[in-house]
């Protein structure tokens, strides 16, 4: 019986040793990271319009430029530069944009509470507004991007009714005309 306890003896050891060298092993490996709950996935249409909402002007004019001129890599890190997005997130986003592309539209200005009356402080809107008046031979045009369509009624109402001196100063409140101008453009709103 003594002969036979030292090779049990070896048994039990080097499976000891087997089943340590497994778990040594096992930890080695990079375990693979448990998958996140899949997102949906946005279209390219969707990450089209969010790149390039995330663009100025001169930066989307710039990127499509380089995208016309087949010049991906140059788009991409003009992207990239101007976003600060990481590599993959510009490529992907540049990728888009050439697929689907996306017109220039200026960042939407934060929504402001109407008021009653004529501000003093005009606010300022992403476009121009051109005012034309004319009598005869005479036409004076007024352009600013703080007229709109209502402010412009006010005036012209405030002309017709002959309140000239409100509309004219209503007028250069709301544009980058002297009095001077703006009276000569009130005197042809009125009939």
């Amino acid at each position: 019986m003594e002969a036979l306890l030292i090779p049990v003896l070896i048994l039990v050891l080097v499976g000891v040793v087997v089943v340590l060298a497994a778990r040594a092993l096992g930890r080695r490996r990079p375990r693979k990271p448990q998958e996140e709950p899949a997102q949906p996935a946005r279209s390219s249409a969707e990450l089209a319009r969010a790149a390039a909402a995330k663009l100025d002007q001169e930066q989307h004019r710039r990127l499509y430029a380089l995208i016309a001129q087949g010049q991906a890599m140059a788009a991409i890190k003009l992207y990239l530069e101007a976003t600060g997005e990481g590599l993959r997130a510009s490529r992907d986003a540049v990728g888009a944009l050439a697929a689907h592309p996306q017109p220039y539209r200026p960042r939407q200005a934060p929504e402001q509470p109407a008021h009653d009356d004529d501000d003093d402080t005009p606010q300022s809107f992403p476009y121009r507004y051109r005012a034309i008046a004319s009598k005869g031979d005479v036409t004076r045009e007024v352009s600013s991007n703080m007229l709109n369509d209502e402010i412009y009624g006010r005036i012209r109402t405030l002309a017709r009714s002959g309140d000239t001196e409100a509309a004219a100063a209503a007028l250069t409140r709301h544009s980058d005309i002297s009095l001077k101008q703006a009276q000569e453009f009130i005197a042809l709103l009125e009939d």
